[in-house]
């Protein structure tokens, strides 16, 4: 169970940090920056994808350890750090990196930068991450837009007595991503030529990498990608009443016939050029929402 006045206290730490200008303008758009897109944080900062430019007073970024009680992320490609700036002139707030169910952590943990990017007054949610291809027709390297999700992990944010500023006991889980922002989405990759592909989510507990078996099982179940993180925080993002729209950056592909071990280090550098692409899809993106 989360704590309300814990994330409270983040809220009001981080609102302070804020520049006056920053401050008193609501980033009605959220980001959760997984692995391969810390380059996107940069460009909050500076204003440029290609480095210093136009960031200015109303750009910030605050690491998670000046905000008491949250959780610091344990894997060295998860940066954290909340950045405030512009987005091809948008304002936005992102969260840089996350911390997993299989560090240790309880699902409140998960799911506390969501719930306070929703205290500063963000409405609309894109959340990312790395995830192995499921569905032999995707490739690594590509994109794929959430559909819908399955959540393998054993755990819910909302277990315990409900807080109902946030939401209601039994929030509805029908369409988990925003069907128009994930026609959005799709529009807008097609318009730019970036491969995005549109499949189902699976989130498991991890930290280990699926078996053959829980491959297959996983495509009988009708996932298309299976990853460790996200299925969390977008429970904890429509119970806040939050639009959500989810994009994977696939970094390998689970093939159950022919496995071969996924080095981490591949993993982190395929992510990474995938999120290339996600970049430039996110940078075009948010100025239609």
């Amino acid at each position: 169970m989360q704590n309300s006045q814990e994330v409270q206290l983040a809220v009001d730490v981080l609102r302070a940090a804020l520049p006056a200008s920053a401050a008193g303008e609501a980033p009605l758009l959220g980001l959760v920056l997984g692995t391969g897109l810390s380059g996107l944080a940069a460009e909050l900062l500076t204003g440029s994808p290609n480095g210093p430019a136009a960031g200015g007073a109303s750009c910030v970024r605050v690491p998670f350890v000046n905000l008491p009680g949250f959780p610091l992320p344990g894997v060295d490609s998860h940066q954290g750090a909340f950045v405030r700036g512009r987005l091809n002139g948008v304002p936005v707030l992102a969260q840089q990196g996350r911390c997993h169910l299989y560090e240790g952590r309880s699902p409140a943990e998960v799911c506390m930068g969501v719930r306070v990017m929703a205290g500063l007054g963000v409405k609309t949610l894109i959340i990312t991450n790395a995830a192995g291809a499921l569905n032999p027709c995707f490739e690594a390297g590509t994109l794929m837009c959430m559909a819908d999700q399955i959540n393998h992990t054993g755990a819910s944010p909302l277990t315990g007595p409900n807080c109902a500023a946030w939401g209601e006991r039994f929030p509805d889980m029908s369409a988990p991503f925003d069907p128009a922002l994930q026609a959005l989405a799709l529009e807008t990759a097609g318009a730019l030529g970036i491969r995005l592909e549109r499949g189902v989510y699976i989130g498991v507990h991890g930290p280990e990498m699926e078996s053959p078996a829980e491959t297959r099982m996983y495509r009988q179940w009708g996932a298309d990608a299976v990853g460790m993180s996200t299925v969390l925080e977008v429970i904890a993002a429509r119970h806040l009443g939050m639009r959500v729209l989810g994009v994977s950056c696939l970094s390998n592909k689970n093939l159950p016939d022919c496995m071969v071990p996924a080095p981490l280090a591949e993993i982190i550098a395929v992510a990474g050029r995938a999120g290339e692409n996600l970049a430039r899809l996110l940078r075009a993106l948010v100025t239609k929402l």
